[in-house]
């Protein structure tokens, strides 16, 4: 508790901080608005009914786009590890094919898929992928040998030992891979909304920016940041409840 009071007193320090500098060193607000005005700003949009649309645009794109980018990861992860030919064939070209960057790509997914949500959960998935995917081959390639053969000496089929040794054994470095999954998620559809969004929390942003004004992307910063932690905390309870499972099971 005196961790989190210690950390609490930090950040309204540095809020002060940040306040009377803004305030006594007569920053124009153009360039770094004053907290006040911002938390002001912020106010403004939730009692209006503006943000709330474009919040839930955000949030559902993370959502779509984790878990589309998670469920092909994990499969690909399982295919590749089972297959160590696949692996040895495929694994250089899924590498390279991360090594683009997504930015990039936009304009060809607008182009294939439309303006919309479309585009921004595909560029969301293709982020996601990775961390799911390489924690996945990673956590089955490092499960014990000698339980493994244990598994084989007892009869076990290939999708039994998969099922009752593999995942389960993989399971904490696969959830560390959807932990890196969930903050990009948020990443991809801020930059998809960037790119071709007409709503959403990036669109807003660029709005924003086209109006030059400095304390609604602030606010925006700020809603953008509590929609990661809350994402992220959410992943960190199911985390705990999985692997409380795993170890009593």
């Amino acid at each position: 508790m005196s961790l989190r009071l210690a950390s609490a007193l930090l950040l309204v320090v540095l809020l002060g901080a940040w306040e009377a500098y803004c305030r006594l060193g007569s920053v124009p607000a153009l360039i770094v608005p004053a907290p006040s005005s911002v938390f002001a700003t912020l106010w403004g949009e939730i009692a209006s009914g503006r943000l709330l649309p474009h919040l839930w645009v955000t949030a559902a794109e993370m959502a779509l786009g984790l878990a589309l980018g998670c469920a092909v990861g994990l499969g690909t992860g399982i295919l590749l590890a089972e297959a160590p030919v696949l692996q040895r064939m495929l694994h250089p070209y899924i590498v390279a094919s991360q090594v683009v960057p997504k930015l990039a790509l936009g304009p060809l997914f607008i182009i294939w898929f439309g303006f919309g949500m479309a585009p921004t959960v595909v560029i969301t998935a293709l982020i996601c992928f990775f961390p799911l995917m390489e924690n996945t081959l990673t956590g089955l390639s490092q499960v014990d040998p000698g339980r493994r053969e244990l598994f084989r000496m007892l009869g076990a089929g290939r999708l039994q030992t998969l099922l009752r040794l593999k995942l389960p054994s993989a399971l904490p470095v696969v959830l560390a891979g959807l932990r890196v999954a969930v903050v990009l998620s948020l990443v991809g559809a801020v930059v998809g909304e960037f790119i071709g969004g007409r709503e959403g929390l990036g669109a807003s942003i660029i709005a924003a920016q086209s109006v030059m004004d400095s304390s609604l992307m602030f606010a925006l910063f700020i809603v953008i940041t509590l929609l990661g932690m809350l994402f992220y905390q959410a992943t960190l309870m199911l985390e705990r409840l999985l692997l409380r499972h795993h170890l009593k099971g």
